[in-house]
Parts: C-alpha cells; sequence; structure tokens
C-alpha cells in the first residue's frame, strides 16, 4: 500500500492538550492527537514519524461519543471523533511550543 505524504500530513488533525495528556507526555514520552475517523495505527504511526521527525514505539486509538447537547431546547449532538496516543521510543520527543 502506497501512501502520498501529503495524504499522511491530513491524518493528524490536532494535537489533544488537557492536563492528562500533558503528564503524559512528560512521564511516558506519550502524546496524544486527534486524527481522521478512517485512520488504522499504522497510518498514523507513519504520519507521526514523517510530521515530527520520531521514532515511534506504539499507537493506541480510542473512539470518543460525541455528547449530547441542546440547543434553545432543540436536542443535538456533537460529533463523534477519534484520538491516539502516540508513544515515542528512547530519545525521541515532540516540541509543540516551538522552544529547545
Amino acid at each position: 500500500m502506497t501512501t502520498h505524504l501529503t495524504h499522511l500530513e491530513n491524518v493528524l488533525l490536532a494535537p489533544h492538550v488537557t492536563e492528562k495528556s500533558t503528564r503524559l507526555a512528560d512521564k511516558h514520552k506519550t502524546y496524544v492527537f486527534k486524527v481522521q475517523k478512517e485512520a488504522d495505527k499504522a497510518t498514523i504511526k507513519r504520519a507521526a514519524e514523517a510530521m515530527f521527525n520520531v521514532k515511534v514505539d506504539s499507537v493506541r486509538v480510542m473512539n470518543v461519543k460525541g455528547k449530547m447537547k441542546r440547543a434553545g431546547g432543540r436536542p443535538g449532538g456533537r460529533s463523534s471523533w477519534k484520538k491516539a496516543y502516540v508513544t515515542l521510543m528512547a530519545g525521541f520527543d515532540i516540541n509543540f511550543m516551538g522552544k529547545e
């Protein structure tokens, strides 16, 4: 299966920054990303390695169900989405802030 770099650039949508994800990044070099719903573990691994020039040890994925909400008394809901926990091999790091 051949995957173009332009496709890989669209797999990782955004970093998911929370207290838990920050703690995971500091202690275990595990970073959390919001990813495309169709992305599988192998594609997420290739995308992270290509975008951040790192070696990925493992990838765990999780489907997050959208919450039900109301707007003006009418029921509605947020969309479901997928997140990936990307663990890096020893010696590698991702720096989102641009600091050295």
